[in-house]
């Protein structure tokens, strides 16, 4: 089963926020509600998700983390 809820944590003030992803694309810019900062995903990661969330995006976790090496949208 996908879960689509994911708690994004910023990695420049540790603010945290519960988000829905979305299932048809990868959200590659999140804005921290806490300090305002402009997230990005980490090189190698296809979205905000991937990078900051305690879940992964979608496509991801559909497919097995394993298929997407270099990212779900790559």
């Amino acid at each position: 089963m996908t879960v689509l809820t994911s708690t994004i944590t910023c990695p420049e003030c540790g603010h945290q926020e519960i988000e829905v992803m979305p299932t048809d694309a990868c959200q590659f810019f999140y804005d921290c509600k806490g300090c305002g900062a402009l997230l990005r995903p980490i090189s190698g990661d296809c979205c905000v998700y991937c990078s900051y969330g305690s879940v992964p995006c979608p496509p991801v976790q559909e497919a097995g983390e394993s298929d997407f090496p270099g990212g779900c949208c790559g």
